[in-house]
């Protein structure tokens, strides 16, 4: 099991940390430096700045979300940053929910969500395949555009630049078991949110492709209060299950309740929606936030660690708040 640094996206600013930390992970033999983005920073900045100052890490985004670009854009990023890092790139993908796509990106959130991943990722692939132009008659992408408002001259165009590797792994956030269906057949690898190493059966994972990766990110945290330890854990959870989408429409909340959790979701999405966040946070179970992540002495995680090595996951992208904790991780994990 390959270990990851995830640093998510940034809250009010940039963490003055964040670039020491990749440096350290790097030199503790991590395998990949993930980055994220919401509605403020984006993925792909930050993570050419890590690349410009690291060498061998590879490079994640997990994830970038497919409403702020056209697939051909993100093609773009991708195999740019591919060039610039020489084939450190790895691209994660996801859809988001309806009220940041439709708030935030001003789009809205596809009635398919199955037939618009599968496009995006259709005309992704084709660009950095660079066999010939990039042509969908897509129901959601369409290239050239043949909308009623069109010219009608679009060209099918190919990229410019000659992508480093045709191959650049393709990975998709999915919650739902449809959607994670489709990532085995479509996708290089699958980004899981909330991943539980004692519940594998909540994700109806089945057979996977060979050299499929799983990805699942989890706070750790060496330290001698387990309580305490968990409240970053449990913040995190209240406000995605709580504020990360509508009450009636909140892909986290439902994948909390397939856990096993369902009033306790309904709970913290009533106190978060209510205005009363300190509460929902609270609301958070400790044994849920627990079995998500690794946090206590190190003894503790060691045991819980082999837990992770037993069932699918291949790459532990680990939310770290200092080096220590990556250093411990690597240690466990030789």
């Amino acid at each position: 099991m390959r270990l990851g640094l995830a640093l998510g996206y940034w809250g009010r600013g940039p963490d003055p940390g964040s670039l020491a930390l990749v440096q350290e992970a790097e030199r503790l033999g991590y395998d990949s430096v993930w980055t994220s983005e919401a509605w403020g920073s984006d993925a792909f900045t930050p993570l050419t700045w890590y690349a410009a100052h690291t060498s061998r890490i590879r490079l994640g985004t997990a994830i970038v979300q497919m409403a702020a670009r056209t697939p051909t854009a993100t093609a773009m990023h991708a195999l740019t940053l591919d060039h610039l890092s020489g084939g450190r790139m790895m691209l994660g993908l996801g859809l988001s929910g309806p009220q940041v796509v439709e708030g935030w990106y001003g789009r809205p959130f596809p009635r398919s969500p199955l037939t618009a991943t599968r496009e995006y990722v259709d005309v992704v692939r084709q660009v950095l395949r660079r066999e010939g132009p990039v042509e969908l008659d897509g129901r959601f992408h369409s290239h050239p555009y043949r909308g009623e408002d069109a010219f009608g001259i679009g060209k099918p165009l190919k990229p410019i630049v000659h992508p480093l590797r045709a191959d650049l792994p393709l990975l998709l956030g999915a919650e739902g078991p449809k959607n994670i269906a489709q990532t085995t057949r479509i996708a290089d690898g699958w980004l899981p949110l909330y991943w539980s190493p004692t519940r594998p059966d909540v994700y109806q994972l089945g057979s996977l492709p060979t050299d499929f990766m799983v990805a699942p990110m989890a706070r750790a945290h060496v330290c001698d209060d387990v309580s305490q330890g968990l409240l970053p854990v449990k913040a995190m959870l209240g406000f995605y299950i709580g504020g990360m989408g509508h009450a009636a429409k909140n892909f986290h909340a439902d994948l909390m309740a397939r856990m096993g959790y369902e009033a306790e979701a309904r709970r913290i999405q009533e106190l978060f929606l209510a205005g009363r966040k300190e509460e929902a946070v609270l609301a958070v179970p400790d044994a849920f936030a627990d079995e998500i992540s690794l946090v206590g002495p190190r003894q503790r995680i060691a045991e819980r660690l082999e837990l992770w090595r037993k069932g699918p996951v291949t790459d532990l992208l680990v939310t770290a708040p200092d080096p220590h904790t990556l250093r411990v991780l690597a240690e466990l994990n030789t």
